[in-house]
């Protein structure tokens, strides 16, 4: 049963997403081919028709132009706005770094594993030798303290 759903999920398109740049490359395209069909389907003579390409050419340029110098400006605020909030996680990822090395906490499981590392050296040595539950002692009573 889930393996269908599953299937039937992989089956399906997936939606598709029209972000802004697809948006306003779409509408400068509309926009040229709507402005050259009606200048060329206008009753006009040859030179006005020409003087008229022109406007639009230098109309257009300049909206290209500001769209270049807008979407310039907006990079360049979103990378210092991400560089910005880069720098704080950082700064404050050291600080609980700091906090965690510093804490009283780290400093117990430390000691719990020098203890246990102790401890096993004991075992070891009193397998070998027969010699160490007073040793032992002392390490617990370490461990209690």
């Amino acid at each position: 049963m889930a393996q269908q759903t599953q299937n039937n999920n992989q089956n399906q398109p997936e939606p598709t997403n029209i972000n802004a740049k697809d948006f306003i490359i779409g509408t400068l395209i509309g926009g040229i081919v709507g402005a050259t069909t009606a200048l060329f389907l206008a009753p006009k003579s040859g030179k006005e028709l020409r003087g008229n390409l022109n406007e639009q050419a230098v109309v257009l340029r300049e909206k290209t132009g500001q769209l270049r110098e807008t979407a310039s400006q907006k990079g360049t605020e979103f990378a210092n706005v991400a560089k910005e909030k880069a720098s704080v996680a950082k700064e404050k990822t050291s600080q609980w770094s700091q906090q965690l090395q510093d804490s009283e906490f780290v400093n117990k499981v430390k000691t719990l594993r020098s203890v246990e590392a102790d401890a096993e050296e004991i075992a070891v040595t009193e397998d070998s030798d027969g010699v160490g539950a007073e040793a032992t002692e002392r390490e617990e009573e370490k461990v209690q303290s």
